[in-house]
């Protein structure tokens, strides 16, 4: 079976849903058989993504003075309770531990829904002084929540993969310029590495998370135009640090409370991202960098020039190996057609065909997933096209996600332009009053888009009326359907 023979997969800009669940089946990432609603299994083709979009932010995490740390998955109940706020918004979603064996818990556990009322209890041991700040730990692992909406594998499900970063500063200053690292490890990451187009928005307060003071988040538009958050930032003030007795003494001898922030990587929701944003009708289009493979190397073969064409591919296998590639030498007994396919379906960015010809006139075959384009390539000029490639790759992937992202935009200035945004989809952009109820009635009038919040760094010019309720507008918003 040739690449050009079948196409695989519906249009995923026209069935969202169908393309979605067949590319999870045919590119191997997910079992949805475990028995469990909203848990799932991780097969290894998304097992290694993940690892390397984990690797991605641990590393740069890292080399930004945090430390890694490992937390029991089972929270107190006493240490939850203690932020009034906080128990509030997640008591609706915890799972319970209150048997443990045949015999019932005196004091039942939970689930971490995330870290805060983990942590904190023992940051109040290991803050003393002001030489102990600012601490900055954070933690990979999983979470776990009562999803009571429709759950759909890895955008929305109880049990899902992220890094959560919690920070302790002297000074509010100083837990701003924190949330403002974190913006820019995000956009870094999402912009130089993964090529997701995204919005950076601050929640209103009502959707703030549970326990912070203000919370901004990244939001991805979808092939079906809606939206998903894939990572948010907290500045949390003294909420927690007070609930927890979370001090310090100063240089001068005062006590005072810490100032806190926190920093969520939602790794299964990126995942998410990276199928849906790139992916084509064919299967997943990876970026270069985070590819569990990032070269596929598929002899051509002829009974009367087998062996040459092995030898030339083993060669050049060995040498793209020790320049720190990950490559596959596809030797198997399957037509070369049939593992065209199947490689593309599985996303590798870069494929090298080789057959007798190629070896006697000292060129190979490179094909590129993004673009579906052949090219010939002198061997010896080879690794200096694969370096070429693995920018123009992701220039390519970016600007594509860029072009959706900005087609979906749109600006309204009427209820009427509101309903026509529910109709067609997108995200609005519009005058807003502020108010929780405006908002709250323009979610029931179309059908769940939502006020997201205020664009980080975007400037406006003097705002007349709410778009929606004609009252006076205090700020520019966005409005979108959220998974």
């Amino acid at each position: 079976m040739s690449e050009t023979d079948k196409t695989p997969l519906p249009n995923k800009y026209e069935n969202f849903n169908e393309w979605y669940n067949e590319i999870l089946q045919k590119a191997e990432l997910i079992d949805l058989r475990y028995g469990v609603k909203g848990f799932i299994v991780y097969r290894p083709n998304a097992a290694v993504i993940m690892r390397q979009v984990y690797r991605l932010f641990e590393e740069e995490l890292d080399r930004l003075g945090h430390a890694p740390c490992i937390f029991p998955v089972v929270i107190p109940f006493e240490f939850f309770e203690k932020e009034a706020q906080h128990i509030k918004g997640f008591l609706d979603e915890v799972f319970w531990v209150t048997k443990a064996g045949q015999h019932e818990l005196n004091k039942p556990l939970l689930l971490r829904p995330t870290s805060e009322t983990a942590m904190y209890p023992l940051y109040a041991f290991w803050i003393r002084s002001y030489k102990d700040l600012p601490l900055k730990l954070y933690q990979s692992n999983s979470v776990y929540r009562y999803e009571t909406k429709a759950t759909k594998p890895l955008l929305r499900g109880r049990e899902f993969f992220w890094i959560e970063a919690h920070c302790a500063h002297r000074t509010k200053e100083n837990a701003e310029r924190q949330v403002l690292e974190d913006m820019e490890v995000m956009s870094n990451a999402l912009h130089e590495v993964l090529g997701v187009p995204f919005l950076l928005l601050e929640r209103p307060p009502w959707d703030r998370f549970a326990g912070a003071e203000r919370t901004y988040a990244f939001d991805v538009v979808f092939p079906d135009k809606s939206v998903l958050q894939i990572a948010t930032t907290h500045i949390l003030g003294e909420n927690f640090s007070r609930a927890f007795e979370i001090m310090y003494k100063d240089e001068d001898g005062e006590l005072k409370y810490v100032q806190q922030t926190c920093f969520g990587i939602g790794i299964s929701r990126i995942l998410a991202t990276l199928i849906s944003v790139h992916g084509d009708e064919y299967g997943l289009v990876l970026p270069f960098d985070i590819a569990p493979t990032q070269i596929v190397i598929v002899p051509i073969l002829f009974k009367e020039a087998g062996g040459i064409v092995m030898e030339k591919c083993k060669a050049i296998f060995e040498k793209l190996c020790e320049k720190g590639y990950r490559v596959m030498l596809d030797d198997s007994d399957e037509r070369p057609g049939a593992k065209f396919y199947r490689w593309e379906t599985l996303g590798v960015p870069v494929r090298i065909e080789i057959g007798p010809r190629d070896v006697e006139k000292g060129v190979v075959t490179v094909f590129r997933r993004d673009t579906r384009e052949r090219i010939v390539v002198r061997e010896n000029e080879l690794e200096e096209k694969i370096k070429e490639l693995r920018k123009d790759i992701l220039r390519v992937l970016r600007e594509r996600g860029e072009k959706w992202l900005e087609a979906n935009l749109r600006d309204v200035k009427s209820k009427d332009d509101l309903i026509m945004l529910a109709r067609e989809g997108g995200i609005g952009r519009m005058a807003f009053c502020g108010r929780e109820e405006c908002a709250s009635e323009i979610k029931a009038e179309t059908g769940g888009f939502e006020v997201r919040g205020v664009r980080v760094g975007e400037k406006w010019e003097k705002l007349s009326v709410c778009a929606a309720c004609g009252k006076e507008a205090k700020e520019l918003v966005y409005v979108a359907k959220p998974y």
